[in-house]
């Protein structure tokens, strides 16, 4: 785990989140929007996720993250991958759908389901660190914002 912080977005695996969301905005600049259920569907396509929610991960686990860190700077300042400059003229649309998978993963995590070998590995490698209570406030606040955005979602369609 090549980590500086606690945050997923200060690992090696979540600079490569973002390097791949960067590398899928250059490839489709033709569009205004880019919608959160393309770029769950792209991760999984190029192996970010497991092909269910039962593949048990640490890359998996700091993807999902990643994507859920990006997604709420991406609420609180306009900025997507960090490029407020280079993309902002694109517009991240959300969905429920998209919003609950990212939401199932960080559960997990927060539940501790055991991955098959038993202790689930980004677990127990933060629960060996000296962030562990940031990292887990962390991935405690990543839950409540995506619960929070889900309601918005939910009442703006109801």
């Amino acid at each position: 785990m090549g980590a500086w912080g606690y945050k997923a977005l200060e690992s090696d695996e979540g600079l490569d989140v973002v390097g791949m969301l960067r590398d899928y905005i250059e490839h489709h600049q033709e569009s205004k929007y880019v919608p959160l259920s393309n770029i769950v569907q792209e991760m999984k396509s190029k192996g970010f996720f497991g092909e269910t929610l039962d593949d048990i991960d640490f890359f998996y686990d700091v993807s999902a993250m990643a994507c859920a860190e990006l997604y709420i700077d991406y609420l609180d300042s306009g900025e997507f991958c960090g490029h407020k400059n280079v993309h902002s003229q694109k517009q991240l649309l959300a969905d429920e759908d998209s919003l609950a998978f990212i939401l199932k993963y960080l559960k997990d995590i927060k539940n501790e389901i055991p991955d098959q070998y038993g202790e689930r590995e980004i677990i127990e490698l933060w629960r060996e660190s000296g962030d562990w209570l940031e990292w887990s406030s962390n991935l405690a606040y990543l839950i409540q914002r995506i619960e929070l955005d889900i309601s918005r979602l939910q009442q703006m369609g109801g």
